[in-house]
């Protein structure tokens, strides 16, 4: 885990190392300090038979306020330089993960929810770099002051500095306890936090159809449901941490006592120590304490992140289930696809197929329609060939190779997909299409649009093509949204593009309208049509009826009529319903 974390230190690694060193400079003269003073009250204030030695006290001042302003040196910059390598740090472990997903499948997306992969970019990577940030400055500064201060202590006086050393092992014993206790405690709270990020993520996209359904106080109670199972998490972690507190003051005050009583038994009868000595055994008390309390928080803090960096690592180790091959194939010869004898499954121990036994011949440049009930994976069938997923059993055929022998990019540069759900993206309506092609002229983008049917309503607005779209396409229709999407798939100039369900929101005039430019005015590119209206594929060269993961038929829309008694009802239907 820390070997994966530390990778994303990279251009941060100098003030990664100067945020330490500055730490043990500061740590340097704060132990040093009680020396000199001690020795300021003994060799100057008591000097001299106890009238005290001005020149000496002058001077011991002097180094002291010296050491006072190189720490405060040493200080100013762990600060600075630790807030430049923890900052940096989250900002490369960010860009590492978002890096990452990109390069994810379908099926690796659908192992970590959306909710979930936000989380961890943002809450789990607060968390980390706040522990990053501790761990190079408190966390090297507590040891060292401890180490140092316990050496010094030692110096001055063995017998008491052993008490010191009663203190760690009930320390110890009490810490380790804590993080055994709370630890399994914060990975379920975050696990917790991905909830409710899903609650609130999907209460903010469905709110129209909330405030519709007048749904806001259940909306509501399900949002306090997750919050209250966080709360609970939270607050037993945090009662069993508050133990660390009243240990911690237990050993110190225990301690401090100690000193004070045998340290005054040491001066007045015995005068084995000096009054500076023992003066300085108490500083160094307060710093060893405080290093160990210092030690606590650390520990409290990097129980916390440690549920994070694990999170955060699970992201970055994940490994894409569909890559390129070596040597892969860099152009995609034709628009032809051929399945052959294919199944599907989204889990591996799924009981039912989502496809099965699929053999489909679609030569280049031919109009497909696919039509099929809820649940009948038309949307899946045709997410296979771009290699969204990668099929089970069988081989897909694309311009007469394995899909699996391209380049990734290769093979879905020339497949373009409108997807059932359609995005837009904020920015201009030329911003949206140019990702279609992103070197596309103005003239190519209008003439996507006219093939879409979206010139004539674009044409329409104040600004036209540099019209503003906002986030989601919330400023313009769902038709107009779909005939934006269809024109962004156009200037992919691809080999097939397929439709998935993406004229529903468009009146059959203008649906007809696209087929028809579509027919005309690109004939060499394969067109695979996913459609609920059988009107929208009645034209088609071919259309393949699909029932429960199965081929029920194909063929032309009067094959079909006569032979496929599914077709055949679906049609029946729907002319119904429009005579009605």
């Amino acid at each position: 885990m820390i070997k994966t974390l530390l990778k994303s230190v990279r251009e941060f690694k100098k003030p990664s190392v100067i945020t330490p060193l500055c730490m043990v400079l500061e740590v340097l003269m704060e132990s040093l300090m009680p020396i000199f003073m001690a020795m300021l009250i003994d060799n100057g204030i008591n000097g001299n038979g106890g009238e005290g030695d001005l020149g000496y006290i002058l001077i011991m001042s002097g180094v002291l306020v010296v050491c006072c302003i190189i720490s405060l040196l040493g200080g100013f910059g762990g600060g600075k330089y630790g807030a430049i390598a923890s900052t940096g740090f989250a900002a490369n472990l960010r860009k590492d993960m978002f890096h990452k997903i990109q390069e994810y499948s379908f099926a690796n997306i659908d192992k970590f929810s959306t909710a979930g992969l936000v989380t961890r970019l943002t809450t789990d990577v607060q968390r980390v770099q706040d522990a990053y940030q501790m761990i190079l400055r408190i966390a090297v500064r507590a040891p060292i002051t401890l180490i140092m201060s316990l050496v010094m202590a030692f110096f001055i006086n063995v017998e008491l500095s052993l008490i010191f050393l009663a203190a760690i092992p009930i320390l110890a014993i009490g810490l380790l306890l804590i993080m055994k206790t709370v630890h399994p405690v914060f990975e379920k709270v975050f696990k917790k936090y991905d909830r409710l990020n899903g609650v609130v993520q999907e209460n903010v996209s469905g709110m129209r159809v909330v405030k519709s359904f007048v749904r806001e106080e259940h909306e509501v109670e399900k949002f306090k449901a997750v919050s209250g199972e966080i709360y609970e998490g939270f607050s037993f972690a945090e009662k069993v941490l508050a133990f660390n507190g009243p240990l911690m003051s237990f050993c110190m005050y225990g301690v401090m006592l100690a000193i004070a009583w045998f340290g005054a038994n040491l001066v007045v009868p015995n005068e084995i120590i000096t009054t500076g000595e023992l003066m300085s055994m108490i500083t160094y008390a307060m710093q060893i304490l405080s290093s160990l309390m210092i030690a606590s928080m650390i520990f409290v803090m990097l129980t916390m992140s440690r549920a994070s960096a694990e999170r955060i690592c699970e992201v970055l180790k994940e490994e894409s289930t569909i890559t390129s091959p070596e040597n892969a194939v860099k152009e995609v010869k034709d628009g032809s696809v051929l399945f052959k004898n294919v199944s599907f499954s989204y889990k591996k121990d799924s009981e039912k197929p989502a496809l099965s036994d699929i053999d489909i011949t679609i030569n280049s440049g031919e109009v497909v329609g696919i039509i099929g009930g809820t649940g009948s994976a038309k949307s899946t069938l045709v997410q296979l060939i771009p290699r969204l997923y990668d099929v089970n059993e069988g081989e897909i055929i694309v311009g007469g190779r394995n899909v699996k022998d391209y380049d990734l990019d290769t093979l879905r540069d020339s497949v373009a997909m409108v997807l059932q759900k359609n995005v837009l993206f904020s920015g201009t309506i030329k911003e949206n299409l140019r990702w279609g092609n992103k070197d596309a002229t103005d003239e190519e983008i209008r003439h996507a649009c006219r093939l879409a049917q979206a010139d004539s309503f674009i044409e329409g607005f104040p600004d036209k093509y540099d019209t503003y779209i906002e986030q989601g396409g919330a400023n313009v229709s769902g038709g107009q949204k779909q005939r934006l999407c269809i024109a962004r798939a156009l200037l992919k100039n691809p080999k097939i593009i397929i439709l998935d369900d993406s004229t529903s929101a468009v009146d059959t005039a203008t649906d007809a309208l696209i087929r028809d430019a579509f027919r005309k005015e690109i004939p060499e590119i394969t067109k695979l049509i996913i459609a609920q209206r059988i009107t929208s594929v009645m034209d088609a060269d071919k259309i393949i009826v699909l029932e429960g993961g199965k081929v029920a038929g194909i063929g032309t829309h009067e094959e079909l009529l006569k032979n496929n008694e599914i077709y055949r009802e679906v049609y029946t239907s729907q002319q119904k319903g429009g005579e009605e």
